[in-house]
C-alpha cells in the first residue's frame, strides 16, 4: 500500500512539474479595424502575429499562445478601456500594434500601471521613447524622428528648401510636423507655415489652397493612411504638382500607394522600415502573408508586429516565464534577429533600432507587376536612422 502511494505521489509530482514548465501567454492585437488605418494595420496585424507564433513553434517549446484582437477606433479612451479590461479581466500579458499615437500613449499608461508589456508597431510619435518613455513599452517599427530625417533631409538636399505643412491635428501629426520642421531648418531650409486638419478628415481643399498660396516648394503631409491618400488625390485635382510644387508624404505606406495608383503616386519620396521586395527573405515571408491577406502585401506595421511578437516570444522562452521585468531586461539585453528587419536591438529607452530605407514610387512604366511600387534610393544604417539615445529626454537613460 505504501509503495502504491509513493508511486502515485511521484506521478503526481511529475505531472505538476510538467504543467509548471508550460507557459500560457495571451497577446492582444489592438488597432484600427474599421477606419482610415485598417488597411495598414487591422486584420493584417493579427495575421502577422499568428505567423510569428507559428514560425517560433511556440507549442513545441511549451508556450501556449492565444491571440485576441479589438478595434480601438483610433480613440484614446476606447483604447485605454480595452487595454484595462484585457489586463484586469481577460488575462492579456502583452499588447501589440496600436496605430494612432494618442491611442498608443493611452495604452502605454495603462500598461505601465498594470505592469504588463506593450510592443508598439503602428504608432509614430517619437515621444513614446522620449519624454513619455516607459519601462514597459517597446517602440518597434518607425517614428517621427526617423521619418523626418529620412524624407526631410533627402528633399532639402535636393534643393526643396521652402516648406508648408498640412498636418493631422493629433499627437502623431503634431510630432511629425515638429520633427520635420527641425530637420528642414537645421539643413538651411525654411518653414513658411502650417495648417492642421481634423482627424480623420475628408475634405482637404481649403488646406491645399492655403498650401498652394504659400509659395512653398514642398507641401509636407504630416498625416497618414486614408488622410494622406485623400490629400494626395485632391492635390492632383487641383493640379498642384503640375504647377511645380512637390508633395512630401512624410508617412506613406505601401497600401496608400496601392490605393492611389502609380499614375497619381509616382515620384513620391518616402521613408519606410520595410518593403516586401527587399530581399529573398522578405519576399518569401510576404508571399506567405499575402496568401492569408487576400493577396495584399504587408505594410511595415504588419512586419513590425511579426518581428516584435517573435522577439517577445524568444524572451518568454529564455526567461522561462512571463515576469515583466525579466522579459523587458531580456529583450533589451539580447539582439533581435528576424527575416524582415535582420539584426537589431532594443535600447534602454525602449526604441528598437534597425535599418530604415528611402524609396521613390515608381512610374507606371517602371513597374513590372502588382505591388512592384518602389525604387530603393538609399539604406539608412540603424545607427543613423533613429534619434540618438542621449537626445530623447527619456528618464530610463542613465
Amino acid at each position: 500500500m505504501k509503495l502504491q502511494t509513493l508511486i502515485l505521489a511521484s506521478a503526481a509530482s511529475l505531472l505538476m512539474a510538467g504543467t509548471a514548465m508550460a507557459t500560457d501567454i495571451k497577446i492582444g492585437v489592438l488597432n484600427d479595424r474599421s477606419g482610415v488605418y485598417a488597411d495598414l494595420s487591422g486584420e493584417g496585424s493579427v495575421i502577422a502575429a499568428r505567423m510569428a507564433v507559428e514560425d517560433f513553434d511556440a507549442a513545441a517549446k511549451g508556450i501556449n499562445v492565444e491571440i485576441v484582437s479589438a478595434d480601438h477606433q483610433n480613440k484614446p479612451d476606447v483604447a485605454s478601456t480595452i487595454a484595462r479590461q484585457w489586463y484586469d479581466q481577460d488575462g492579456v500579458d502583452m499588447i501589440a500594434d496600436v496605430p494612432t499615437s494618442s491611442a498608443a500613449f493611452a495604452v502605454a499608461e495603462v500598461t505601465r500601471d498594470k505592469n504588463k508589456i506593450f510592443m508598439d508597431s503602428g504608432a509614430g510619435s517619437a515621444d513614446l521613447t522620449g519624454a513619455q518613455c516607459s519601462p514597459n513599452t517597446v517602440h518597434w517599427t518607425y517614428d517621427t524622428w526617423a521619418l523626418a530625417h529620412g524624407t526631410g533631409t533627402a528633399m532639402v538636399q535636393e534643393g526643396y528648401k521652402k516648406w508648408f505643412f498640412i498636418t493631422a491635428d493629433y499627437a502623431f501629426g503634431q510630432a511629425l510636423e515638429k520633427d520635420t520642421s527641425a530637420v528642414v531648418e537645421a539643413a538651411g531650409g525654411e518653414v513658411l507655415g502650417a495648417v492642421r486638419h481634423p482627424f480623420p478628415g475628408t475634405d482637404f481643399s481649403s488646406y491645399l489652397l492655403q498650401a498652394q498660396a504659400s509659395g512653398a516648394q514642398v507641401i509636407g503631409l504630416a498625416n497618414a493612411g486614408g488622410d494622406t491618400v485623400n490629400t494626395i488625390k485632391q492635390a492632383a485635382e487641383f493640379g498642384i504638382t503640375q504647377a511645380g510644387q512637390a508633395l512630401a508624404g512624410l508617412l506613406i505606406f505601401i497600401t496608400d500607394v496601392h490605393a492611389l495608383g502609380l499614375e497619381t503616386a509616382q515620384g513620391l519620396v518616402l521613408t519606410e522600415a520595410f518593403y516586401w521586395d527587399l530581399n529573398d527573405d522578405t519576399r518569401a515571408w510576404s508571399e506567405r502573408f499575402a496568401a492569408q491577406n487576400g493577396g495584399n502585401m504587408p505594410t511595415m506595421v504588419h512586419a513590425g508586429v511579426y518581428a516584435s511578437v517573435l522577439h517577445y516570444l524568444k524572451a518568454v522562452e529564455a526567461t522561462g516565464g512571463k515576469d515583466t521585468a525579466a522579459l523587458m531586461d531580456e529583450m533589451k539585453a539580447e539582439p533581435s534577429q528576424d527575416p524582415l528587419f535582420g539584426q537589431g536591438m532594443v535600447r534602454p529607452d525602449g526604441r528598437h533600432i534597425h535599418d530604415m530605407y528611402l524609396f521613390q514610387v515608381k512610374s507606371p512604366d517602371e513597374s513590372t507587376g502588382p505591388w512592384d511600387y518602389y525604387n530603393l534610393l538609399a539604406a539608412i544604417p540603424a545607427k543613423d536612422a533613429f534619434r540618438p539615445l542621449a537626445d530623447g529626454g527619456c528618464d530610463l537613460v542613465k
